[in-house]
């Protein structure tokens, strides 16, 4: 099996009545993304973003998690060396995508799985979701613009509590903080969700396109250069020995020490 048959594996695609979902079907890994998966990633959003029967992009994860993040294994084998690397393509790709784009958030969403959803046109998350940007404790730093755009939506302490500290907080945190547009009910997510999405879905569209880029198109030229500037930098943390250790000492069930570093 090659990479592309296997990224088809676990982002599983469906679409009806106007919305395209791509699901993260890595459950036995949290849903942990790799380069085979942003590649894919990569492709649906091209065919969303041009397809006219696609009103609405949504991603979801299975099992009852969104995603834990990058999967570091896969990351420090292969770390993104410039602009076409699969991640930065779907960074920016986020960035640019012209159409609504919806997150349903279950369970954590760690890492790159907070950062997506500030590109996110709406967000909806269960009473299950939980939200961290651990990167400092793994000897990593922010990255998909976020040391850009989570100051502008939560404000700069905030901001510095969840990137400088990695702080998890819960779904109504998130929703009382503006991360979040509406916690729907746990028991009738599915349901509600798919009310929301098909409202969404019956608009107008070139109404929608014209909104959104009047949202969201002022901070798009900035967003990409923040993109590429954290990942300089977060290239070089993967090589770092603040990362080594981090991977280390989970590899090894104990605490990192951080302590002989300048």
């Amino acid at each position: 099996m090659n990479d592309a048959q296997a990224a088809e594996e676990v982002i599983l695609v469906s679409e009806s009545h106007g919305i395209l979902t791509a699901l993260f079907n890595r459950p036995r890994k949290k849903n942990a993304l790799t380069h085979a998966m942003y590649s894919r990633l990569v492709e649906l959003l091209h065919y969303a973003d041009s397809a006219s029967a696609v009103r609405v992009f949504c991603l979801r994860g299975a099992g009852n998690c969104f995603t834990s993040g990058n999967d570091l294994m896969d990351f420090i084998s292969n770390p993104p060396g410039d602009e076409n690397s699969p991640v930065l393509q779907f960074l920016h790709g986020l960035v640019d995508f012209r159409k609504p784009l919806v997150a349903a958030v279950e369970g954590p969403a760690i890492g790159v799985g907070t950062t997506m959803l500030l590109h996110c046109d709406l967000v909806y998350a269960s009473g299950t979701a939980v939200f961290q940007m651990p990167f400092t404790r793994l000897g990593l730093c922010p990255e998909a613009a976020s040391s850009l755009l989570l100051p502008k939506i939560i404000g700069l302490a905030r901001a510095g509590d969840l990137l400088l500290q990695g702080r998890t907080i819960d779904a109504a945190t998130a929703e009382r903080w503006g991360l979040l547009t509406e916690v729907l009910d746990t028991g009738s997510f599915d349901t509600l969700l798919e009310e929301r999405l098909a409202v969404l879905a019956a608009l107008p569209p070139e109404a929608l396109r014209d909104t959104k880029a009047l949202v969201r198109g002022p901070l798009a030229e900035a967003a990409h250069e923040a993109i590429r500037r954290e990942a300089h930098r977060f290239s070089r943390r993967l090589a770092s020995g603040e990362a080594a250790e981090a991977m280390q000492a989970f590899m090894e069930r104990r605490p990192p020490d951080f302590s002989r570093f300048e």
